[in-house]
Parts: C-alpha cells; sequence; structure tokens
C-alpha cells in the first residue's frame, strides 16, 4: 500500500523529503504526458511508464488522500472538471517520478548498504530519547502502510534521483551581467506615496433593504452552507489499555529490570547550607573586597562553634534560604552553577568551606550530608518499575496490533465496525456531529477527517483508519449519517449578509472614488489638495523594497507591478482585499545593488541560481517525458 502520504507527516521531515520531494519538484510542470493506452480490455496496471508498470491500487491509494487534501481545505466536493484534472496531475507526476528513477538507473548512481541503514537509524521519526527504536519505526510505517523493505526502497530510489538532479544542476552558474540583473531587480526600490480611504467612511452611507439583501443572499448562497458532517461510530486503542492487559510474570519483571538496571539509578545527591553574601557593585573592586572581607568574618564566627543556621538567618542575604537557615536540601551536582558544586562536591560531610564566588556574590558552604548514587530496587519502586515495563511490553504489542489491523482493512471489505473492535481490543464510541475541523473527543486532526471524508468511508461505506491520534492512541472509524452541506435561511444569517452589504457597496463606493481621484491626478491636480477634499492623509514620500512591511502588502505589491515612472508619477486606484480603497503614486525607481550585509546578498545569488538550476531541471524532465512511452488505464480512477 504505497500512499500519498508526505500529508500524513508534518512535522516529520526527511520521510515528507523522502516520498513527496520528488512530486514537489514537478508540481508546477503538468502537462499532456506520452502515449494514452485506449485498447478494448481493462489492464491491470494503472500506468505503464517506459515498460514499467504501476498498480492500480497504488494510484487509487495517491487519489484518495489527494482528495481528501482537497476537501478538507475547500470544505466542498470536487467539481467533475476539477476531479478530472486532479486525476491528469496525479498521473503526470507518477510517471514524472518513475522516468526520474529510471533515469537514475541508467545512469549508474547507486546507494551503499551503510547510507541507507545510516538514514533509516537516523530518521528522527524513530528514534525515542534520541536513539533509534524498532518498534517505533515499526508502529509509524504501519501507520502509513508501508513495510520496512518497501520503505528502504523508497528511500533508495531518493538518494538515486537526488544525485541524478546533482549532477545536472552542478554546471549551472551566473554571469557576472546576470548577477548585476538579479541585483537590480531583487534590490529595486520603488518611491512611493499613497491614500487609504477607509471602508467604514463609506460602508455608512449604504442604504440596505430587503431586497438588496435577498439578491445577495441568492447570488452568494454558498457563503451561507452549514458545515458538512458526519454521525461518526469509532473504536479506538489506547497505549494505557494494552499496557493494563500485560500479565507480569514475576521472573519476567526481575529479567526485565535487571536489563533496565540503569533506568533506576538516582545520581549522588548532597544536602548543603550556604550563608550568601552580596557584592553591593559587582564591577567595584572596594565593594568586592568589602563582601569578601564580610564572608571572612562570618567564616570565622562559624568555625568558632557559631550555629550555622541562626548564623545562616543572621547574615545570608539569599531570600530563598535565609529563612531556613540556609537550607538547600538535596540536590544533584547539575543543580548549582560550576564554581558552586565543584566544592560541594568535593568536601566531606561537617565541612565548612572557604568563601566560594559566583555571579551571586560570596558563598560560605557547609555539607551536610551525602545520598550516595544508588539504584532503586524492585521492592523498594515496585509500583512504577511494573508500569514500567507494561508500558514497555505495551509498546510492541500496540504496534503489532495496530499492524494487524491494517492489514485486515486492506484485505478485507467487511464494515462490522463492532467486529473489528472485539477481535482487536477496542473500545467502541460515538461522534454525533463530526465536521471536517473534527469534534467531540476525537478532538481536530487533519488525517483523521481526510479519511472520514473520504470517498472509501462515505460513498464506499468501508470502515477508515487506523488513523494515529496521539503515539499512544489510534482510531477506525464508520460513518453512520452523512449531513451534506445546506444553505442556511436569510434570517439565521441575516446579520452576517448585512455586514457582508455593506462592505461590497461601500468598497465600490470607495473605489469609485479612488478612481475619480486618479482621474483628477493625471489632469494635473495635485495629491495632497485631493486628499484634503476626501478627508484623507497622504503618506510621505518613501523608498520601499519588494518585501518592506510598512505601507500595506496589497499596496506595496501593486507599486512593483505598476509601469516604471517616466518623467512624470504613475497613478492606480486600488479596492483594497479588507475592505475601502487605495490611491497608489509612483514617483521614481531605484535600481538595486548589492547591500551592506555580504551573506544576504550571497543569499540573494543562490537564490537566483536556483531558479536558473530549477528551470533548467524542469526542462530536462520535459524532455525525458516527450521522449518516454507512457500508457495510462482508462479506468483506473473508476
Amino acid at each position: 500500500m504505497l500512499q500519498n502520504i508526505g500529508d500524513m507527516l508534518k512535522g516529520q521531515k526527511w520521510l515528507a523529503f523522502l516520498l513527496l520531494g520528488l512530486l514537489i519538484l514537478v508540481f508546477a510542470l503538468w502537462g499532456a504526458y506520452g502515449l494514452v493506452d485506449l485498447s478494448v480490455g481493462a489492464p491491470k496496471y494503472g500506468l505503464k511508464v517506459n515498460g514499467e508498470e504501476i498498480p492500480v491500487s497504488t494510484l487509487q491509494n495517491a487519489w484518495q488522500e489527494r482528495q481528501s487534501q482537497y476537501q478538507q481545505q475547500l470544505k466542498a466536493e470536487i467539481p467533475a472538471d476539477v476531479r478530472a484534472r486532479m486525476q491528469d496531475q496525479l498521473l503526470d507526476q507518477y510517471t514524472r517520478t518513475t522516468l526520474l528513477q529510471q533515469r537514475a538507473q541508467e545512469r549508474g548512481f547507486r546507494v551503499s548498504e551503510s547510507a541507507l541503514v545510516n538514514a533509516y537509524h537516523h530518521e528522527s521519526s524513530f528514534l525515542i530519547e534520541g536513539q533509534f527504536n524498532e518498534i517505533a519505526a515499526k508502529s509509524v510505517l504501519a501507520q502509513l502502510g508501508m513495510s520496512i523493505p518497501m520503505y528502504e526502497r523508497q528511500l533508495r530510489n531518493s538518494f538515486q534521483v537526488g544525485q541524478l538532479e546533482q549532477s545536472l544542476k552542478l554546471g549551472d552558474f551566473m554571469t557576472e551581467s546576470e548577477i548585476k540583473r538579479a541585483f537590480a531587480l531583487e534590490n529595486e526600490q520603488r518611491e512611493i506615496r499613497y491614500a487609504l480611504l477607509p471602508l467604514a467612511r463609506f460602508s455608512a452611507a449604504v442604504k440596505l433593504d430587503d431586497a438588496l439583501l435577498q439578491h445577495w443572499y441568492q447570488a452568494h448562497t454558498d457563503d451561507y452552507l452549514s458545515k458538512e458532517s458526519v454521525r461518526l461510530q469509532y473504536a479506538q486503542l489506547r497505549l494505557d489499555t494494552v499496557a493494563a492487559a500485560v500479565e507480569v510474570n514475576p521472573t519476567d519483571l526481575e529479567a526485565w529490570y535487571k536489563q533496565n538496571l540503569a533506568r533506576y539509578v538516582e545520581a549522588e545527591k548532597r544536602r548543603a547550607r550556604h550563608i550568601l553574601i552580596t557584592v553591593a557593585a559587582p564591577k567595584d573592586a572596594a565593594a568586592e573586597a568589602a563582601a569578601l572581607k564580610k564572608a571572612q568574618s562570618v567564616l570565622a564566627e562559624a568555625r568558632a562553634g557559631g550555629d550555622f543556621s541562626a548564623l545562616a538567618r543572621k547574615y545570608s542575604q539569599d531570600p530563598g534560604s535565609a529563612r531556613q537557615g540556609g537550607d538547600l536540601g538535596f540536590a544533584l551536582r547539575s543543580a548549582y552553577v560550576q564554581p558552586f558544586a565543584d566544592p560541594l562536591f568535593s568536601m566531606k560531610a561537617g565541612e565548612i568551606s572557604e568563601p566560594v564566588k559566583t555571579q551571586f556574590g560570596y558563598h560560605i558552604i557547609k555539607l551536610d550530608e551525602i545520598q550516595a548514587e544508588h539504584a532503586r530496587t524492585l521492592a523498594d519502586d515496585h509500583a512504577r518499575i511494573d508500569a514500567d515495563f507494561r508500558r514497555d511490553r505495551a509498546a510492541e504489542l500496540y504496534g503489532n496490533r495496530q499492524e494487524s489491523l491494517q492489514q485486515k482493512l486492506e484485505t478485507t471489505s467487511g464494515s462490522d465496525l463492532a467486529a473489528l473492535a472485539k477481535e482487536f481490543g477496542l473500545t467502541v464510541g460515538e461522534v454525533p456531529e463530526y465536521t471536517r475541523g473534527g469534534g467531540g473527543t476525537l478532538g481536530v486532526n487533519a488525517e483523521l477527517s481526510g479519511v472520514v471524508f473520504s470517498d472509501n468511508v462515505l460513498k464506499d461505506q468501508r470502515i477508515g483508519g487506523p488513523v494515529g491520534l496521539a503515539d499512544d492512541r489510534m482510531v477506525i472509524v464508520k460513518v453512520l449519517e452523512h449531513r451534506l452541506p445546506k444553505a442556511r435561511p436569510l434570517a439565521e444569517v441575516r446579520s452576517e449578509v448585512e455586514a457582508a452589504v455593506r462592505k461590497d457597496e461601500g468598497t465600490r463606493a470607495a473605489r469609485a472614488a479612488a478612481d475619480a481621484a486618479v482621474k483628477q491626478l493625471k489632469a494635473g491636480v495635485a495629491l495632497d489638495v485631493l486628499a484634503k477634499g476626501l478627508g484623507v492623509t497622504v503618506a510621505p514620500a518613501a523608498l520601499i523594497g519588494r518585501g518592506d512591511p510598512q505601507p500595506p502588502a496589497q499596496v506595496r505589491d501593486a507599486a512593483f507591478a505598476a509601469p516604471m515612472p517616466e518623467g512624470k508619477p504613475v497613478y492606480q486606484a486600488l479596492a483594497m482585499d479588507e475592505g475601502g480603497a487605495a490611491i497608489l503614486a509612483v514617483l521614481s525607481t531605484k535600481p538595486g545593488t548589492p547591500g551592506a550585509n555580504p551573506a544576504n546578498d550571497q543569499q540573494l545569488i543562490t537564490r537566483a541560481i536556483e531558479r536558473i538550476r530549477d528551470a533548467d531541471f524542469a526542462a530536462y524532465l520535459g524532455e525525458v517525458q516527450r521522449r518516454a512511452s507512457v500508457k495510462k488505464n482508462p479506468a483506473v480512477f473508476n
């Protein structure tokens, strides 16, 4: 089961790069491809690229993921024309990926076993506390419907294609004139002035009546639909539930405890008291000397037989411990700054140190007691060790059960969720109203929403999942009732409609005022005079760059999209996305040059070279595809 799993691994960067990176490279290059097999009969393959077959199931699973993502993002069904285009794009992506893998093989690019093993063992998704964990790897791959050999095969392909891409891009470079041109464009500045015509000034004058509201509502019914939802039955497996069911044999527990003894070793701790004398002015030599003299005086009292606790309450300037007679309690070495920890952990019980200097001042330390490093015994900490043992064993059982459930769902067409729950020890529940934004005890989970609203679950009424809601919780789901979006009555959404009409009509009026102002500006009227008449303020002339945060982004983008001024300003009226309008004047342009920051300049050149390399690589892909023999199964998505 090979799915388009890049979207399932947000945050798992290496797997996302590995399994989706090639598709991203060619995402902008969709188009017609090769030869289309229209022969009579139903081929078993979904796509054939230079004789290499891609199974129907692979493409159908990838399509399922793609349409789920679309539906989740847009909260709507996919129109027929868009569906056909997306399916063609998906076939094209698989075609290009396969061609790249074939070319990498033909060109002799290879990956060593040691490189594969190293990458496998350093995949962040497979690490627990920084160490590779076979159970974690198995669990992650099971959620993705992948076996270890399948993962390694994808990893090898990714490395080989990466080598091919690198070899093609190494020869690209920029000439001196191209670099100057890149700086001129990227660092270009434009001198602008602008005035904003606020929406509120125009929307207040909009006259609302029932006819206008009804007309808007009927023209924008899709904006006022109820949310698509389902009544959802689910069965979940929790790691703690599996752990609770683990049978603990005393012999096994003893053996496991000995194997994991390091987990129960407590480092040496020391209980100390201290008296802190702070330095009034840390950078003043006289203040420093005075603090040291005071500390030595207190030390003399302590060593002369004075009660250390009483001395700490009298002299210590540490507000946290002075009231407790300077008592710091038992603590590890790591609890203290090094200048304090070093003498403390070299002392014997009962000793009092010389004044110790830290950033806080001078400390007089008395060591009261030493708690040597020791391991908690099974008898001493039985409850915790028992719980750790159960959870450790449960993790493996959890992964195995998840993998078995995945295989069961792939190989059967049953829809009896209760029977599956009984077979695999799952807990059954129900969410009365689950939307694409989640709901109920299942919360918000993008992957789960994609599964719930997929064709397999909605139309084919199959059980969906398993989906991991957390590292220790996974669910399978079944839709009991599907409620399509429907128009909410005007009475229910009247306030929303009124706000939308005021914004639309107000923006139209503001844009009309801005258009009229631009005509007058072109006729020679001064911008400040027009602005005064409109009751708005004009921003002073300023040079801005392409990424300047000061002007509104829409104004800035329009300034750089406008024609270059030739002797006189270029004026433009804008309808603002947030409502209202703007009057823009582009006064002059200033070609860019290298900046004061060499690192930024190098980044600019690097980006420019990357664009050239990407364009060259795209051209290479296009030519490889043009020469390829590609056949598709017309019924692959039926």
